[in-house]
């Protein structure tokens, strides 16, 4: 384990880790991040959700530098308000693997991120968003989904659990996509190869900083790959079992600051 004053980038998930589950920031999170940034290291978004869902968030941190969005497959430039980089999922591959994974489990409810820094969220009929606060438009059709580039697929499924659909998925998919499992009722197919690793990876390049120097944070089987990448790796009390099973110690849940909670012990006040 690198030493504590060694981290200089700070890589934090947001739904189930820095977010508590009314979608905001708490104060003593907010602090322990500023303890961070006059420390003169990185605080970095490293989340599932797509530029457009984070952007208020990143408002609520300062509004500047980088975030890591879409599971790895985009990075925005907060700042300037735009995208620096993305990679979108194939529709024609999308569509066939949504059908594979329909040929072993029977019907699943879908639903889109759009690519782009305005890009759209899109739900057909009977899928629920695991996120109410977060906007979204109901198509009349699942074809409709196809209509513009994407970023990835969203999938829920009515009985099975979210483990379960995940693991049919993966063998369902293949090659055709990567399978990530980020939350409670989020089961998704991305672009194969992209993870939040490789999207962290890019961000630390551009910024000149090494995984030696990263300490993440996270709280769902999506983070493993982030937290391989990373010297340390942190998982919430209320993470899932699998991200436990890998991370380098486990801290508070995101209700309780689980974040400041590390944070305070690596960056101290100024005496």
């Amino acid at each position: 384990m690198a030493a504590p004053t060694a981290y200089a980038l700070i890589a934090t998930d947001l739904d189930g880790t820095l977010l508590r589950g009314d979608d905001t920031l708490s104060d003593r999170s907010l602090a322990a991040l500023a303890r961070v940034a006059a420390a003169g290291a990185t605080h970095l978004v490293v989340t599932g959700r797509p530029a457009p869902r984070v952007r208020p968030l990143l408002e609520d941190l300062g509004g500047e530098g980088l975030a890591v969005c879409g599971q790895g497959a985009q990075l925005y430039d907060a700042g300037a308000d735009r995208l620096l980089w993305s990679v979108t999922l194939d529709r024609e591959l999308a569509e066939t693997a949504l059908g594979k994974v329909e040929a072993e489990v029977g019907e699943v409810y879908a639903a889109v991120d759009q690519d782009g820094a305005d890009g759209l969220t899109l739900i057909e009929p009977g899928y629920l968003m695991p996120h109410p606060t977060l906007p979204a438009v109901r198509v009349g059709r699942r074809e409709d989904l196809w209509a513009e580039p994407i970023s990835k697929v969203l999938l829920r499924h009515p009985f099975l659990s979210d483990d379960e659909l995940a693991a049919v998925a993966r063998g369902a998919v293949g090659s055709l996509a990567t399978v990530t499992m980020s939350g409670p009722g989020t089961v998704e197919l991305q672009p194969c190869g992209v993870t939040k690793a490789t999207g962290l990876a890019l961000a630390a390049e551009r910024l000149g900083l090494p995984p030696s120097r990263t300490l993440a944070f996270g709280d769902m089987p999506n983070d493993i790959p982030m937290f391989d990448w990373a010297a340390h790796g942190v998982a919430m009390a209320n993470a899932h079992p699998e991200l436990k099973a890998v991370a380098d110690e486990v801290t508070a849940s995101n209700e309780d600051d689980g974040i400041a909670v590390v944070l305070e012990r690596l960056f101290p006040p100024a005496p």
